[in-house]
């Protein structure tokens, strides 16, 4: 195997393995040792560092060695992203999974946008926009560094359950009765103007980046370009 698909695969072994470790097992001791605000700095260096190594790793691999999954898979691709990029978009309003002191009363209270699709609209979100660069079948480092990402957020998300079960006991409780872990995406359409408008913009505007910044065509523009 090249090495530099190797050092691309430890860097998304190491992001993802970090991730999860410091989520889980490692947070309650890491707390206790370094306080909460220790803890958030050296999580956030942690994931910045190896973010970093993934971005660089990616860079120095091989790009377009695949063979590609032709016109199909650019309009599935396509297709799949845009759903990704309305429920990332949506995903910061309301949602009981985040630290805030809100949580509570949010997760007793009836889903609303996203949260009626899913709700883990953030780790869908990624999990579709991984899922549409695995079908391209572009390049080994695409797949390696997508399936990792795809990894982490949809694991990441049946983890994040069980550890709020425990923090938020009968609350995450109600909102789980009340939600689903799977995208139900026939409903997506009742999620509400701001999250499709800012999702349909993410997913254009995000398309038409890709050529500036991949010089590959993506998205809608793959055929306007």
């Amino acid at each position: 195997m090249d090495g530099s698909i190797i050092n691309l695969v430890a860097a998304n072994a190491a992001f993802v393995g970090t991730h999860f470790a410091m989520s889980h097992p490692l947070r309650a001791p890491m707390v206790k040792l370094l306080g909460a605000g220790g803890f958030q700095a050296v999580y956030s260096i942690v994931s910045f560092a190896t973010l970093g190594w993934v971005v660089f790793a990616f860079k120095a691999a091989p790009g377009a060695d695949l063979g590609g999954s032709g016109d199909i898979g650019w309009i599935i691709a396509t297709v799949l992203t845009w759903p990704a990029m309305v429920l990332l978009a949506g995903s910061l309003i309301g949602n009981p999974a985040l630290p805030t002191p809100m949580a509570e009363a949010q997760a007793r209270a009836e889903p609303k946008g996203v949260f009626r699709v899913t709700r883990h609209p953030m780790m869908w979100g990624i999990g579709l926009w991984a899922a549409s660069h695995i079908i391209l079948f572009w390049s080994i480092r695409t797949l390696v560094t997508a399936l990792a990402m795809g990894i982490l957020a949809l694991v990441g998300a049946r983890l994040q359950d069980a550890k709020k079960e425990v923090l938020m006991g009968e609350a995450w409780a109600e909102w789980e009765s009340k939600t689903s872990y799977w995208p139900r995406l026939g409903k997506l359409f009742s999620v509400g103007a701001v999250p499709l408008i800012a999702g349909t913009v993410l997913w254009l505007g995000g398309s038409w980046l890709h050529l500036w910044q991949a010089d590959i065509p993506a998205g809608v523009w793959k055929w306007l370009a």
